[in-house]
């Protein structure tokens, strides 16, 4: 029945929020493990890499899962149960919050090619699922931030962490020669990144989200580099205008949208 498969979704997004958290707890070492800067004798810190943003980029992870509370109860409320949008997304919302959790378990207890495979999974799935929250339209401000605005925030900020990762992954595996060329290398990723970072906003009719939370962890490579080690002048520069650039961009192009919208309304 229906109700019942609705029922069935919405305790199924309770429970993959709570093993998220308590994922995290674990993997930040809450309950006696290795802290999070630690992990993997510390190439996922601040200073693992050349593009690892500095420690208050993170702080980020609050908002995202403060967003990710706020949707598991919104989505529970019996209203919600038999919405054709909560059908099409809530499965797949849940599917991101257990990955999550299996990251940071994966951090704590596996390798570090296997923390990238998990983040590249996880950044697989919050791609299918923005782009079903594209498709699928909701109505309203609530169903805007925390549908739109979480998925869109947790999905930027993980394309920033899959660099990041990828990076500390890389700059463990190559030969300390290449460290020569890490300046070129980490210049020419910053600007794929800015223009995936356009791509995205512009794929997804300017939606914001995914561009505010890419811009925040550029800003934060940038400052990383300018300010901490290892530093780079080149890189810290790059980082800081492609934060620009997809911020600006974004934003624009939303500004230009919302005045279409008005224009075909009137």
């Amino acid at each position: 029945m229906p109700a019942t498969r609705g029922l069935v979704r919405q305790i199924a997004v309770i429970s993959a929020f709570c093993f998220m958290i308590v994922a995290a707890m674990v993997g930040t070492g809450l309950f006696g493990g290795t802290p999070v800067q630690d992990l993997q004798d510390g190439a996922l810190d601040a200073d693992g890499s050349y593009l690892a943003p500095a420690s208050a980029a993170f702080s980020i992870w609050t908002v995202i899962y403060v967003g990710l509370f706020a949707y598991t109860v919104w989505q529970a409320l019996p209203s919600q149960r038999d919405r054709d949008r909560q059908r099409a997304l809530g499965w797949l919302i849940a599917g991101t919050m257990v990955l999550n959790g299996l990251w940071l378990v994966t951090a704590q207890f596996a390798t570090l090619p296997l923390t990238v495979l998990a983040i590249v999974v996880l950044l697989a799935l919050l791609g299918v699922t923005f782009q079903r929250a594209v498709a699928v339209p909701g109505r309203g401000v609530v169903d805007a931030l925390l549908i739109d605005g979480v998925t869109g925030l947790h999905l930027g900020w993980v394309a920033l962490a899959t660099v990041a990762n990828t990076a500390a992954w890389l700059t463990r595996t190559v030969p300390e020669s290449w460290g020569e060329a890490a300046s070129a290398w980490g210049i020419a990723v910053l600007v794929v990144v800015a223009l995936i970072g356009v791509a995205v906003s512009w794929a997804s009719g300017w939606r914001i989200a995914p561009a505010l939370a890419m811009a925040w962890g550029l800003a934060w490579i940038g400052i990383g580099r300018l300010v901490f080690e290892p530093a780079s002048a080149a890189i810290g520069v790059t980082a800081l205008v492609a934060a620009g650039v997809v911020l600006l961009v974004s934003l624009v192009g939303m500004v230009l949208r919302r005045s279409d919208e008005v224009r075909n309304a009137e």
